[in-house]
Order: C-alpha cells, then sequence, then structure tokens
C-alpha cells in the first residue's frame, strides 16, 4: 500500500485530500464547537500547534459550495443530523493578520488591508447578484481595492454575504494577535492596539449579519486593550478542559502516525524529544511540527537524529530576557526545571504586549503562553506546578541561557582582566576565586545531563573566557602527546603556554581530588607534546574542578 505523503507545513485542509497527504483527523472539534457554541471563540496556543490547519478545516466544512466529500471517512461525518444542519451551509469569510508585520504603521495598514482585499476577491461573483443594490457593489468594489474604510471592512463584508445569502456569516481570523506583537517591535503599538480594537469592535460587536466567529493566537491578549469593544469572548487557552485535544497530537495519534511509515521502533526517542505538553487535562500532547519534521527525517535517513525543528519558528528572545531578568531565587527555579523538576506559579491568563516583560510573574506566564513551558496540574491555591516539556525545549533553554551567561561573563571587563593576571601568573587561589565569582551569578543546570554534557558545559565557560582575549590562541580538544587536551592556550606575545584539564565531580568534597587528577592527567598523558614546536619560554598546567556553583584550581 502506497504512503501518504507527509503534510510538512500544509495548512489548507482540502489539500490533504486532494493531494493525499496523511491527516491526523481533528473534525471532532467542530462538533465540540456546534455543542458549546459563543459569539466569540477565541483559541490560543503556541506557533505550530495547528492553529491554521483548523480554521481551514472549519472554513472547508462550513462555507456554502464546499467539497463536502472533503470530510468523507473522518469523524464528523459520523455525525449525519450535524452535518445536515451545518455542511456547506454558511457564508464565510477567512482572514489571516500572520503577513501584518510592517515594519511602519503604514505598512502594516496596508497588510490588513490586502488580507481583507483578498477575503473581498473570492466574492468577486457578487457583483453579478440579483439581490444587492448598486451601493452594496460599489462597497464590494471598494474592499476588493482596498479602499474605503478598513475599520468596517468585515462588518460591511459581512452585511453584504448576509443580504445575498439570507443567513448569518461566520467571520475565522487566524493569528489575531500577530500585528500586536509586530507593532510591539517596531514601536508602534498604540496606533496599531486602537486599529485592531476598531476592526474586531466593528465586525464581532453589534454585528446583525455574524453567527459566530473563530480567532487563534498566540497569546491571550488583555481585554483592555483589545477586547474593550466586544462582549468578553469564550476564550479557551492551555489549561481550560474543553477543546484540549484538537491542537497537538496525542499520543495515540503519534503512535499510528509512525505505525504509518514503519517507523514503530523510533516510538521511545519521538516521546524523549517531542512529548510532554498537558492541554487542560489531556496529556501527552506534542508538537505536529516537531513530528512531522522528524518523520520526514527519518523516512531519508534511518540513522537521523532528533533536531530542534521547533526553535526556528519560535520567540527564543523570551528566555534571554527571563535570564537576564532573574534573581537568585529564580535562577535556581531555572536550574530546577532544567533537571526536570517543577516549579509552582500562578499564571496570568491575560496579558498585553506591553507589558509581558514587565515582571517576572509576567515572564513566567509568557513562556508559558508560548509553549517553553507546560503543567502537570494546579493546586486548591491556584498554583501551577509548570515545566520543561521535553528534550528539545530543554535544549533551547541550555543554549540561549549558555550564549546570556557567557555575554554576561565577558560584559564584566574587571572580572575578566583578574582571571587572565591569574592565568599569567599562575595564581590557582585568584583563578579559584574568579571562577566561583561568575559560577555565583550562573544558573546552575548542570546538575541534569550525563558526566559528560556536565564537562562540556564548563569547558565551554572557560573557552568563552579564554577566546576573548585578542593576543591568545585557544584550541580545545586537540590531539597531544598520547590523547586529547582539554584547552590549550598559547600566549602569543609573552610566548606562554597554559593546559587546563577540566573534570566534572559528583560532590563537592571530590573537587580537590579531581583538580589534582587533571594535573596528573596533564603529566601521565605528555599534554605538554602539543607545544613542542612552539617552544614557549613559560609552560603552566591547571586542574580545574567544578561541582554546580564552586571549583577548585590546582597549577604548577
Amino acid at each position: 500500500m502506497e504512503k501518504k505523503r507527509l503534510p510538512v507545513g500544509i495548512d489548507d485542509f482540502a489539500d490533504f485530500h486532494q493531494m493525499g497527504y496523511y491527516y491526523v483527523d481533528k473534525t471532532g472539534m467542530i462538533k465540540e464547537l456546534l455543542d458549546n457554541p459563543g459569539k466569540v471563540n477565541l483559541f490560543t496556543r503556541p506557533r505550530r500547534f495547528g492553529k491554521s490547519l483548523n480554521m481551514s478545516m472549519l472554513k472547508c466544512f462550513f462555507e456554502i459550495g464546499t467539497d463536502k466529500s472533503l470530510f468523507d471517512g473522518l469523524a464528523i461525518s459520523k455525525e449525519t443530523e450535524l452535518c445536515e444542519a451545518y455542511l456547506g451551509q454558511f457564508p464565510v469569510i477567512a482572514v489571516t493578520l500572520k503577513q501584518v508585520a510592517g515594519e511602519t504603521m503604514s505598512e502594516a495598514r496596508g497588510q490588513l488591508w490586502e488580507s481583507v482585499m483578498e477575503a473581498a476577491d473570492s466574492f468577486d461573483f457578487l457583483r453579478e447578484s440579483g439581490r444587492l443594490s448598486d451601493r452594496d457593489k460599489d462597497t464590494l468594489q471598494k474592499l476588493s481595492e482596498g479602499t474605503g474604510n478598513l475599520e468596517a471592512s468585515l462588518k460591511q463584508l459581512s452585511r453584504i454575504l448576509y443580504k445575498h445569502y439570507g443567513k448569518k456569516v461566520i467571520i475565522l481570523i487566524d493569528e489575531y494577535d500577530a500585528p500586536l506583537q509586530k507593532a510591539y517591535e517596531n514601536g508602534y503599538y498604540d496606533r496599531m492596539v486602537k486599529l485592531i480594537r476598531q476592526f474586531f469592535g466593528y465586525a464581532l460587536k453589534s454585528n446583525n449579519a455574524l453567527y459566530i466567529s473563530v480567532l487563534t493566537g498566540v497569546m491571550r491578549v488583555s481585554k483592555e486593550s483589545i477586547f474593550s469593544d466586544l462582549n468578553n469572548p469564550d476564550a479557551h487557552s492551555m489549561v481550560d478542559p474543553q477543546y484540549s485535544e484538537w491542537f497537538g497530537f496525542t499520543d495515540a495519534e503519534v503512535s499510528r502516525m509512525l505505525g504509518a511509515y514503519d517507523l514503530q521502533d523510533y516510538y521511545w526517542i519521538t516521546k524523549d524529544w517531542y512529548d510532554g505538553y498537558r492541554m487542560g487535562r489531556t496529556e501527552n500532547i506534542y508538537c505536529p511540527w516537531d513530528v512531522v519534521k522528524w518523520c520526514k527525517a527519518l523516512l531519508a535517513d534511518r540513522d537521523a537524529v532528533p533536531e530542534n525543528y521547533w526553535e526556528n519558528v519560535s520567540e527564543n528572545g523570551f528566555i534571554r530576557t527571563f535570564a537576564q531578568m532573574a534573581d537568585s531565587v529564580t535562577r535556581e527555579e531555572i536550574a530546577q526545571l532544567l533537571t526536570g523538576r517543577t516549579v509552582k506559579r500562578k499564571l496570568i491568563q491575560e496579558l498585553t504586549y506591553r507589558n509581558m516583560t514587565d515582571s517576572l510573574d509576567n515572564l513566567w506566564s509568557l513562556l508559558f503562553t508560548t509553549g517553553y513551558l507546560t503543567h502537570r496540574g494546579r493546586d486548591e491555591d491556584g498554583m501551577y506546578e509548570l515545566c520543561i516539556p521535553n528534550r528539545e525545549v530543554n535544549s533551547i533553554f541550555k543554549t540561549k541561557i549558555d550564549e546570556w551567561f557567557r555575554e554576561k561573563v565577558l560584559e564584566d571587563t574587571d572580572g575578566l582582566k583578574s582571571f587572565y593576571q591569574a592565568l599569567d601568573a599562575g595564581d590557582a587561589e585568584a583563578l579559584e576565586d574568579c571562577l566561583n565569582y561568575h559560577l555565583g551569578e550562573s544558573i546552575s543546570y548542570v546538575d541534569g545531563g550525563t558526566y559528560e554534557d556536565k564537562e562540556t558545559f564548563y569547558q565551554g565557560l572557560l573557552i568563552g573566557m579564554l577566546r576573548s582575549r585578542k593576543d591568545w590562541e585557544v584550541r580545545s580538544n586537540r590531539e597531544a602527546g598520547k590523547g586529547r587536551s582539554d584547552i590549550a592556550i598559547f600566549n602569543l606575545r609573552q610566548k606562554h603556554a597554559y593546559i587546563i584539564e577540566v573534570k566534572y565531580s559528583k560532590k563537592e568534597e571530590d573537587l580537590s581530588a579531581d583538580a589534582r587528577e587533571g594535573i596528573d592527567q596533564i603529566n601521565r598523558m605528555n599534554y605538554d607534546q602539543y607545544f613542542s614546536m612552539r617552544f614557549p619560554k613559560v609552560t603552566r598546567h591547571f586542574g580545574v574542578a567544578f561541582c554546580k556553583k564552586q571549583c577548585k584550581v590546582f597549577a604548577e
């Protein structure tokens, strides 16, 4: 049996049927939506969790003239009465605001018009309608050309559709908060808030032509900013029990997908890297983007290793901001997260882009909302047990925190000067003091991972500090004598050579012995041979052992 194509980046629901892509059936969302209708339904999920595809599914289901065969064999097709009443029965206006990302307000306004124009163009045939007045047709013409009243454009279009079809309209707005994020980044946030508030206000409040509306986004933006002109939307976030299985892949769905491509043997590594989210009370949710990309990699090469597929589509700057704002307590909480434990925090469900980095409390909530954290439940005081969902996100955290910490170390020019002086002098005690100071400012996440991971972190820290010295040649893991030295340094100006052997100690009481073993290893393995052709005036050996935020240095 021929295997279906993997849907990498496909978010047009019709393509799955027409072009033979593998589809994870999420049509049960339609029944849940119709069983619990709200006038304005808002769904917030992180990026790449299937929001756009679900919006396309809703459009294909409801819109008049749809290809009803798109739903053959899917879960919703078993709901015969519901399909008879709703399948292909409504005019639908579908817009995405994903591309409203201008560097200026004028550019963004033009991009918002483009979304409206595209929606209006899909109803160009109504210019021949005998049910519309010349004024209606003129309005439709203006909407297709991007002229007229942008703020009232969706309301005007829905009124025209209602008049022609005699049926109220369904409005779908995908990535509703994307314009606000870009406006915040580019300095025109207040003007965009005003525009979006009016744009939504006209379309979603006091619109007699509206049946229901569905919006998706990443953040549940505070009603004081853009929903102030609306009745409270029926909002469904990652902590709400309703709709919990319709965004993201469940464990059973991932297992079936792996089986469909004869990849069952990769179930546990897939789970380890990409599982771990909890939506409402539904546990073991995977990011669809990761799973599909991983399956594609495996089909090309069964020896492929997992990658951070999500890293390039998410906003990683939040982690850096979080780490930079962290006090000593928060740094220890981050360390807990990175070693697989949980921290208890109260989540702020409604934020604005303006205040999302105003406090650590807001940043905790932002990291949860954007998918860097998930939860394991809530206690009676409303505190959520937050954790990092999987190895993929854990590695993103570590990478970004490594970058932040090394930058922080390099900013401390006085501390680095003392560090260099201690190396030049072979002063083990002064070198130890410098390293302990910098470690005290760090996030000690190296409790987790393998022994090699821990040594690699500390080795990387030292290399980062050493490479800022312009007249030093720094090499790592180079063949020397009978093995490979961790770090070899040559002072080009003074013709001094330094060899550093890095050790990780399981317990603080082992630091001295491990640092001494570093010196012994340098001598035993004859690492000095690396410099045999450089004829250094002085060669110094350093054994440096680390345990969490403590270190011990021996020198000779």
